[in-house]
């Protein structure tokens, strides 16, 4: 490590400050997350290492293991295997302000980030209905069949179905809408791979998704609308029965 990259984590690791003994992964994140975005240090910095988080903020290796996944997920650092854990290019600041609260998801307003998921999937199938190419539709089509192929394989149906929405929401053609989105399923991954538990859920899920597909080939905007609002709701009570029952 250069001078400058040893000067830099010392300086990062000074500015954390110890959170003592015991605390939890969201509460290392946190910290990470409102460092990292404050501005004090610049895009593109390589952090210190896990070990050195670790030893800085008091707490074990795998803690900051796992907060940093989650600010990777978030897109705040990016993890280059054999080099280390940088700071991403062009943070946005709306992320952290917006979701920081919701950054594990034993946070009360969970619900809420269901909530919000649902109308804005919703306002991206009605954009994409207007906006998607025949490329995006046959790369649909391909997501509907690993879907039918895996009904008894719900890990891989859950990634079908995932593939599946973020067609729809690059077709958006709104990029912020999107990156809401990909943020939102992210905080929600653990509940949505859940919320599948047998192959008669994954039935009735790849049937509404053959009905948005289908309004979505049509162009229909209306169709589109109600099929997905559809989806959502079902989508949304299977998820959070998984919560509740987890609590």
């Amino acid at each position: 490590m250069s001078a400058n990259s040893a000067a830099s984590s010392a300086k990062i690791s000074a500015a954390l400050g110890s959170m003592g003994q015991g605390s939890v992964v969201s509460e290392v994140a946190e910290r990470l997350m409102a460092y990292f975005t404050s501005g004090d240090i610049a895009p593109g910095t390589r952090l210190p290492a896990e070990r050195q988080l670790a030893a800085s903020l008091g707490v074990g290796r795998s803690a900051v293991r796992e907060a940093l996944a989650a600010l990777e997920i978030l897109g705040i650092v990016i993890v280059r295997p054999g080099s280390g854990t940088y700071l991403r290019d062009g943070v946005s600041e709306l992320l952290p302000r917006t979701l920081s609260w919701g950054l594990m998801l034993g946070e009360p307003r969970t619900r809420e980030l269901v909530e919000l998921r649902s109308g804005l999937e919703v306002q991206a199938v009605q954009l994409a209905a207007a906006r998607i190419t025949e490329e995006a539709l046959e790369r649909m089509r391909a997501n509907l069949a690993s879907m039918e192929e895996n009904l008894g394989n719900l890990a891989a149906f859950v990634e079908a179905d995932a593939a599946f929405h973020k067609e729809i929401a690059a077709s958006s053609g709104n990029q912020v809408l999107q990156e809401l989105l990909q943020s939102i399923r992210s905080l929600l991954r653990i509940w949505v791979d859940r919320a599948l538990t047998d192959e008669g859920h994954a039935a009735a899920a790849l049937a509404e998704h053959r009905a948005i597909f289908a309004a979505l080939e049509s162009r229909d905007a209306a169709g589109v609308t109600d099929a997905m609002a559809s989806h959502m709701g079902t989508a949304s009570r299977r998820l959070l029965a998984g919560y509740d029952a987890a609590q």
